[in-house]
């Protein structure tokens, strides 16, 4: 991996979508099944095989496994299930993705909305829907779909060490309406009490503060790898070389210093919720 990498500007999941689309369709044709025959025995309607044939959405590990089975595919379309799975996210993400959901440290600095991690449903669709220029409303069923299943790291049977530093002002935005921001505080209390995560909020009265660049991720791989991950306005960066991480590292530190610590971060949450 380059000391910087910076994603493409064109949208490398539509081409991996279209092959795998491309893929499906002359096996089901080989197969001598109709996209009803088929979708009756996949589980699926005959426009959502046509969605998939036409790389219009995404479709699900099972489904491909299914799909393999049913035509005699062999394994092809099983293969590509990854690089499909991938697709659900916007390109700038996708390297960090994967990173993400193999790590055994990440440490998250957030100051402009709750981490992806943290979210719940509706709070992830308010964000998506926010979004400009604005996403089409199947796209923003796909990326909270795809948020939600970044989440399946709470849930590996090597618990990686996670922390969070938010600034107080994330947490008084109420995106999607009160009642979505007072779920999203309560599912915040609830990953809090993980013994693997550590929140702290960071005061917006903090005459300091030590991450005024912007948001960021500190990611450590099983091989010791320590990785920074930069995004800002649909861009990012993934740094390897040992310099930029240990300068986001010495941020990171200065920033959990400078926050209230988890016990008094979790009181802190609890006295929100009561102000609604």
């Amino acid at each position: 991996m380059d000391d910087e990498v910076q994603q493409p500007e064109y949208e490398f999941g539509a081409g991996i979508l279209c092959v795998f689309g491309r893929q499906l369709k002359r096996f089901r044709e080989r197969a001598g099944m109709d996209r009803a025959k088929f979708g009756s025995l996949t589980g699926y309607s005959a426009s959502t095989i046509a969605s998939f044939e036409q790389a219009r959405r995404i479709p699900p590990g099972k489904f491909i496994d299914r799909a393999d089975e049913v035509l005699g595919a062999g394994g092809v379309l099983s293969t590509g299930k990854e690089e499909v799975a991938r697709a659900q996210y916007p390109a700038f993400f996708r390297d960090a993705a994967k990173l993400e959901a193999e790590a055994v440290e990440l440490h998250v600095y957030a100051n402009q909305a709750v981490p992806g991690l943290l979210q719940t449903e509706e709070y992830a669709r308010a964000v998506f829907t926010n979004w400009r220029p604005l996403l089409h409303e199947d796209m923003v069923e796909q990326r909270v779909t795809a948020r939600l299943a970044r989440q399946e790291v709470f849930c590996r049977a090597q618990l990686p060490t996670i922390s969070f530093v938010i600034e107080e002002s994330v947490l008084r935005r109420p995106l999607g309406g009160w009642g979505v921001m007072r779920g999203q505080l309560e599912q915040i209390l609830l990953h809090g009490q993980r013994r693997n995560v550590e929140i702290q909020v960071l005061p917006t009265e903090r005459d300091e503060h030590a991450g005024l660049a912007g948001p960021f991720t500190l990611i450590e791989t099983k091989e010791g790898r320590r990785i920074a991950y930069v995004e800002a306005q649909q861009d990012s960066r993934l740094y390897t070389a040992r310099k930029p991480v240990r300068e986001i590292e010495e941020q990171y530190g200065l920033l959990r210093a400078q926050a209230l610590t988890p016990r008094e971060s979790l009181a802190f949450v609890e006295k929100l919720l009561g102000e609604r």
